[in-house]
């Protein structure tokens, strides 16, 4: 699936949207690292580096979210598809 360059601030808001409903907190951060998903005091955090371009930003919510576990909750099949895809293009 190919994810036009306008369409991918709508695709993050979808999916922090999705990682707030597993309870998940995203952060942009700034800083020399990737990003990805982690616990702090037992808190589900997603950090992601504000200085990545928007692709980067969508592939670590996705494979953030992969780690979360998304298989027992309702996706649009259009999110599932990005999930996927972009949590394997890494």
């Amino acid at each position: 699936m190919k994810i036009k360059e306008k369409e991918f601030e709508e695709v993050i808001q979808d999916l922090k949207a999705l990682a707030a409903q597993l309870g998940a907190e995203v952060r942009f951060e700034k800083g020399d690292f990737k990003g990805g998903y982690c616990l702090v005091k037992e808190n589900k955090v997603i950090v992601i580096n504000k200085m990545a371009n928007l692709q980067r930003k969508v592939m670590i919510l996705c494979m953030a979210l992969k780690d979360l576990g998304i298989d027992q909750i309702y996706l649009t099949p259009r999110i599932r598809e990005i999930i996927d895809e972009m949590s394997e293009a890494q």
